[in-house]
């Protein structure tokens, strides 16, 4: 492939030799605003105390030396300290030539880059459905992955799920006192649906105890402690601590249940993972690297027989890492768990966790926990924080009226789709079957784009039925217009592989070259910012280009052959580009629509 930013670099460095006899100047290129005419600018400021000269002197003098020397340079202009740098017709012709037939467009090779990295997203608790916050947990930590191995780098995706504890116990116990043997097969619900019921029948159950003991004379705190039922379900983790075997066989039962329904509600999100872990393999993980720490004095023992360390000098605070009485906090956990991942896989170069910013205190803590036990890998940790996401209110009501479960929201999804579809009037020639996927295809590919357009950092308002708008900045505008194409191109026996000699390109017809060309960059830039909405952003932008190219020329109807040649050359790399950043956040483009 041909790359512009090496002929610049090539051309401007003989030229800065040539002119001024310096060697070695840094080069900063970056894509040429808008507003301007060109598509490379050259930053001058940087030289100008070597050569004596303004930055638009040098500026005129590189423009010039590039012009007379450097055949695919046609055209430049200086604004101040920016030179503005026009590349030929034939240098973008060419580079077309080079990807136009490459499904891989933009897309480094799988594993190139030398680099492993595992990042954990999801990371439930098994005492309750996936809900709304689960949704853009899952959307962005699937899509960084594809990102990043988009970028050439090697991922292992992986979930670590909280699956013991004092929170299965209530489930547990609800169950246990009143479930009356009911089973996601005789209730007719998904098991993680069934377990959150009785999740939920625990804590009324427990606030009736409460209010009961408070009437009596107790203060609520004390209530709390001393309601009948939080005891027994204190009890009951201690008997799953100590491997009591019916609370053990209870234990893997209603876990289980939930796992079945969590892989229903994965698979409609079209999430997976290549490495599971579970908490209850990991809880006691830690506990000797405190001792370790202590024997280093990074930890140290308090007067209630505490072990905490002291992170004031890094602006953090005291942090305890086990509890007077021996017990795991849970950053012990993770201090242990992180230590064993990288143990695991001796190849990890970074370990990435996809956590809602209430957490970010809590990884800031734990890396610099990682970097004083000696751990130089700690610095490439990183916490993928993410704001909250919330639904206009009225919009859809969850089952409790507290949280939106994520299935209910894609059942949502589903059915506005369907409706949206159908009043647009596109559904003629579909079977039934074709548009059931039809409408999952687009429901999930509106639920996606719309939480992954947005920075992953901000808090947002997801909102159903804005995010269906066949017409707006949404996922179903991009399938649509992916389909469209799939159509013009159904349409022609065009072979693809011939190369084009010469073309003279219209404005857009060039434009969406150089957008094509940008996408590599833009996949790198996401990557190393762990940001989805830049590829979504990017997709959104080329196909608002492809479609004011669409309606302005003629496509099928060009009489010119050379012409209609490459436009539909053109519009099958355009359909490629697309194809290829959907995919990288996680959503499938339907062959028409």
């Amino acid at each position: 492939m041909i790359i512009a930013e090496h002929i610049l670099q090539n051309a401007v460095k003989k030229g800065i030799t040539q002119l001024y006899n310096l060697n070695n100047l840094p080069l900063s290129f970056q894509k040429t605003r808008k507003e301007f005419e060109g598509d490379f600018t050259l930053v001058t400021f940087a030289f100008t105390k070597e050569t004596k000269k303004s930055p638009e002197q040098i500026g005129n003098d590189i423009g010039a030396y590039l012009i007379a020397n450097e055949p695919q340079i046609v055209a430049f202009n200086v604004v101040k300290g920016f030179l503005n740098i026009t590349l030929s017709d034939t240098f973008w012709l060419n580079y077309f030539n080079s990807i136009k037939s490459n499904a891989t467009i933009g897309l480094k090779n799988p594993n190139s880059s030398g680099k492993t990295v595992m990042l954990e997203y999801s990371s439930p608790n098994t005492n309750k459905p996936l809900h709304l916050g689960h949704v853009r947990n899952n959307l962005v930590g699937y899509s960084v992955a594809q990102i990043l191995k988009g970028a050439g780098h090697t991922v292992i995706k992986a979930n670590i799920i909280n699956d013991r504890g004092i929170h299965i116990c209530k489930s547990m116990l609800a169950w246990q006192k009143w479930g009356n043997g009911e089973t996601p097969e005789s209730s007719g619900l998904k098991g993680d649906h069934l377990v959150g019921k009785y999740y939920v029948i625990f804590d009324k159950e427990y606030k009736k105890q409460i209010e009961e003991l408070v009437n009596k004379g107790k203060t609520k705190e004390e209530a709390e402690k001393l309601a009948p039922l939080i005891i027994e379900a204190q009890q009951m983790l201690l008997k799953w601590e100590a491997g009591d075997k019916e609370v053990v066989d209870l234990w893997k039962k209603m876990n289980g249940w939930v796992y079945n329904g969590f892989a229903v509600t994965y698979k409609s999100l079209g999430v997976d993972f290549d490495k599971m872990y579970y908490e209850s393999n990991t809880y006691l993980l830690g506990k000797e690297l405190v001792q370790e720490g202590l024997q280093k004095n990074i930890f140290y023992k308090k007067e209630n027989g505490s072990v905490a360390i002291d992170l004031t000098a890094e602006g953090l605070d005291e942090k305890i890492v086990l509890r007077s009485d021996g017990t795991s906090v849970y950053i012990t956990q993770d201090i242990g768990t992180a230590i064993e991942r990288f143990k695991e896989f001796p190849q990890l170069n970074q370990l990435i966790y996809t956590v809602g910013n209430e957490q970010d205190y809590h990884f800031k803590v734990l890396f610099k926990i990682l970097e004083k036990l000696g751990y130089q890998w700690a610095k490439e940790c990183y916490h993928l924080s993410y704001g909250m996401v919330e639904l206009p209110e009225g919009k859809m009501k969850s089952r409790e009226g507290t949280v939106v479960d994520a299935d209910d929201l894609i059942n949502e999804m589903f059915n506005t789709a369907q409706q949206t579809t159908e009043e647009l009037g596109k559904v003629a020639n579909f079977t039934e079957d074709e548009l059931k996927e039809l409408y999952r295809t687009i429901s999930m590919g509106a639920l996606k784009y719309f939480i992954l357009k947005v920075d992953p950092k901000k808090k947002m308002l997801f909102d159903p039925k804005e995010s269906i708008d066949f017409n707006g900045h949404t996922g179903p505008f991009i399938q649509y217009t992916y389909a469209r194409i799939k159509s013009v191109i159904r349409k022609t026996d065009l072979n693809f592989d011939t190369q084009l000699q010469t073309v003279s390109f219209n404005q857009i017809e060039k434009e969406l070259i150089k957008l094509i060309y940008d996408f590599e960059g833009t996949v790198e830039e996401a990557a190393k910012l762990y940001n989805p909405s830049i590829v979504a952003n990017y997709a959104y932008e080329l196909t608002k280009l492809y479609n004011r190219f669409y309606h302005e020329f003629n496509i099928l109807k060009e009489e010119d052959e050379t012409i209609k040649r490459f436009r539909l050359q053109l519009s099958f790399t355009c359909s490629q580009t697309l194809y290829n950043a959907m995919n990288l956040l996680g959503i499938n483009v339907p062959e028409r629509m």
